[in-house]
């Protein structure tokens, strides 16, 4: 990705976090996916009063272009307040692995701070079943 995708990804996770449902936690998250054919999808994380069905932005942005038949996704944004950028959870690795995004993008709101990694330095032994050519999100079959 150039600069300016950088800065355009950032900028949509940026305005996706105001959308986010955070009243039990107030940390609102958000994020955007590049498609490999261009196109930015967003999400933002979504709470329920029981924790363990709520969702992440990363995942609900993944989940989204998918439903779009986006499924060669090259990078992700991701968006929220702190002294730190935030980093994805586990679980929403995970999901990045399962849909071959490479570069992780992580950014507080007004862009102070903004942290680029491979997601293989965040994930390094990804848990993949299908070998490569049967996985759908990877694209290089």
């Amino acid at each position: 990705m150039n600069p300016e995708q950088m800065t355009t990804l950032v900028r949509a996770a940026r305005d996706a976090r105001r959308k986010a449902y955070a009243p039990y936690s107030g940390f609102k998250v958000g994020a955007a996916v590049w498609a490999v054919d261009g196109t930015v999808v967003t999400g933002c994380n979504v709470e329920n009063v029981s924790y363990g069905l709520s969702h992440c932005a990363e995942r609900v942005a993944i989940h989204k272009a998918v439903s779009m038949g986006k499924r060669r996704l090259l990078a992700i944004a991701v968006v929220a307040e702190g002294a730190e950028p935030p980093t994805p959870c586990g679980a929403c690795r995970q999901v990045m692995a399962e849909f071959g995004i490479e570069t992780v993008i992580m950014a507080t709101p007004r862009g102070r701070k903004v942290i680029t990694k491979n997601l293989s330095e965040l994930l390094p032994e990804p848990f993949l079943f299908l070998p490569k050519r049967q996985r759908t999100g990877t694209g290089r079959e």
